[in-house]
């Protein structure tokens, strides 16, 4: 008995760490994306664009931002009174794309 409870809470860990890392490695990846993008001079930096889009969000918290690869594009999230608003921004251009309501 003490071995199969074992082998279960080995395996309840091991699925934890697998479910906790995978997010992880994949914001690495897209880091990373962003940095060989942005050296090749294809987008710009993500404090270039903070730099544009903050201003035009005064009274809301900025809570960060993501980059897709696959669009060249950066999303950045803000929250104000409970409700989060995102800001789709061309990573190329710095123009932005989409702002969810």
């Amino acid at each position: 008995m003490k071995r199969i409870v074992s082998a279960c809470l080995t395996a309840v860990a091991s699925l934890a760490l697998v479910a906790t890392s995978a997010p992880a490695v994949a914001q690495r990846t897209e880091q990373g994306a962003a940095r060989k993008e942005m050296r090749a001079g294809n987008i710009m930096r993500s404090r270039d664009i903070e730099a544009r889009i903050l201003p035009q969000m005064r009274g809301y918290e900025y809570l960060g931002f993501a980059y897709d690869s696959t669009a060249l594009a950066y999303r950045l999230k803000f929250i104000r009174d409970g409700h989060v608003v995102f800001v789709d921004v061309d990573a190329r251009t710095g123009r932005v794309l989409n702002r969810s309501r």
